[in-house]
């Protein structure tokens, strides 16, 4: 079960020291998998095969946008939070990328690292909680199949 294991923090920016900054202050303060990204492209190559918890993009990147990619985590890990941090504060943005591709919170630049680190811990909570939920719906599925197959058999037996 995913929740047990690291959290995986998947931030995608076109300035490394962007990147550079967010990582360095989530390893001091975290035990969290940090994967760092300047091309949104190859981040998205990445969501392919390796799960994620949290993700986080700048808006404005060349080749492909912060709700670009983030429309892509969402058909890829529907369940990992998304998360667009900006220095472009734009309302339209914000509600674009809110309505179109679930963002789980919208920051501007500069950001403050504490508020940053409180988003991601609770955008990690909700992935995990959203993983466990899956689980169980399986599990009741699973058992609720069973239970429909001893219920025909039964039924044969006695009518």
């Amino acid at each position: 079960m995913q929740t047990n294991a690291q959290p995986v923090v998947m931030i995608v920016d076109d300035e490394e020291m962007v990147i550079t900054s967010i990582s360095a202050y989530l390893r001091l303060e975290t035990e969290y998998q940090i994967d760092g990204f300047t091309d949104p492209q190859e981040a998205a190559r990445r969501l392919e095969t390796n799960p994620v918890d949290v993700v986080v993009t700048d808006f404005l990147m060349p080749k492909m946008n912060g709700v670009q990619l983030l429309a892509r985590s969402k058909q890829l890990q529907p369940e990992a939070a998304r998360i667009l941090l900006t220095g472009h504060a734009d309302k339209q943005n914000a509600i674009l990328a809110i309505n179109e591709v679930g963002v789980y919170q919208y920051l501007e630049k500069p950001w403050d690292n504490a508020q940053l680190l409180l988003v991601i811990q609770s955008a990690i909570e909700r992935t995990q909680l959203f993983r466990q939920l899956r689980e169980k719906i399986s599990e009741l599925d699973a058992a609720h199949g069973n239970l429909k197959d001893i219920q025909t058999r039964l039924l044969r037996a006695f009518l």
